[in-house]
């Protein structure tokens, strides 16, 4: 049975901790990551105020090698690299536990990254890998996927099927083909029940996967 954790990880023992410290203002949100032999590379998207000071930062820090600029919007870049320093927990989770890594981003001076294992006990091995090697991470939810897709986005059950409910009746299409009340009505609860249940499902599937690890007073970046 699949296993969803959520881990926070500090950046001084994972990677890009000096550009971090170098600015502050900086964040990384990874679009993807492959493992290759002992090192990592990770295709991932980086924003700060200053973008001069940010590469100036990544090229000179020691965690990365082969640092490319792939693309740039405004005040957001995206950028590939080789992580070749304090890695060893992902690189353990990718070939040890055979785990997938589901996201990873920047918050504060930390890394947090959702994590599927294939089962309970690949989480307990990655545990026991960080305990052996003094590394550290703080586990903020842990979710069994139960062959229920909803925990792979940080919905409930019944928050997952309003959504998929409400796509189903053509609720989100442009002009719409039903209302709330209809589609609360056809289900057999209150419309305010389902309209809560689906806003609040809305809401937790954007903070999961578009706007994870960002200030919510700063609106995110559109990527073109």
């Amino acid at each position: 049975m699949g296993t969803v954790a959520t881990l926070a990880i500090p950046a001084e023992e994972f990677a890009l901790w000096e550009t971090l410290d170098a600015v502050p203002d900086a964040s990384f949100e990874c679009e993807r990551i492959v493992e290759s032999g002992e090192n990592v590379m990770p295709l991932l998207w980086a924003r700060a105020p200053d973008g001069d000071a940010l590469e100036r930062a990544l090229l000179a820090d020691s965690s990365a090698n082969d640092v490319s600029l792939l693309s740039a919007f405004d005040d957001e870049w995206l950028y590939r690299m080789e992580w070749v320093d304090h890695i060893q927990l992902i690189t353990h989770m990718l070939t040890n536990s055979h785990a997938t890594i589901l996201s990873a981003v920047t918050e504060d001076s930390r890394w947090v990254v959702r994590i599927l294992f294939p089962d309970h006990d690949s989480l307990a091995t990655a545990n026991e890998f960080c305990h052996d090697h003094g590394l550290t991470f703080d586990l903020l939810s842990i979710v069994k996927m139960e062959g229920d897709p909803s925990a792979r986005y940080g919905l409930t059950g019944a928050q997952y099927d309003a959504i998929v409910t409400a796509h189903e009746h053509g609720y989100f299409a442009v002009p719409r083909r039903c209302s709330l009340k209809e589609i609360a009505r056809e289900e057999g609860i209150s419309h305010q029940a389902f309209s809560e249940r689906l806003r609040r499902g809305l809401e937790a599937l954007v903070e999961e996967t578009l706007v994870v690890g960002q200030s919510s007073e700063v609106a995110p970046t559109a990527r073109r």
